[in-house]
């Protein structure tokens, strides 16, 4: 089972700006806490996070998932299974 990364890229790709981990352990509880505002954020990009938690139990399932590339705000965000 992986973990859940969320990487945050400021400017240039190489500019990595954060870092979240979500062990896969936690994965489900940390989906009922995440604030409703986040998970509107979430939705809005298209992401479903329930679809996350259950590729997350795949063992065949592991790497980049979703790139998010905001160019207004020249960031980039890669959500991954690792």
């Amino acid at each position: 089972m992986a973990d859940l990364k969320i990487r945050v890229f400021e400017g240039d790709q190489s500019q990595l700006c954060k870092t979240i981990t979500i062990p896969n352990g936690i994965l489900k509880i940390a989906s009922k806490i995440i604030p409703k505002q986040a998970m509107t954020h979430l939705e809005n990009e298209g992401i479903d996070l329930n679809e996350l938690i259950k590729l997350s139990s795949n063992p065949e399932v592991s790497g980049t998932l979703i790139e998010i590339e905001d160019h207004k705000k020249n960031r980039n965000i890669v959500i991954s299974l690792e």
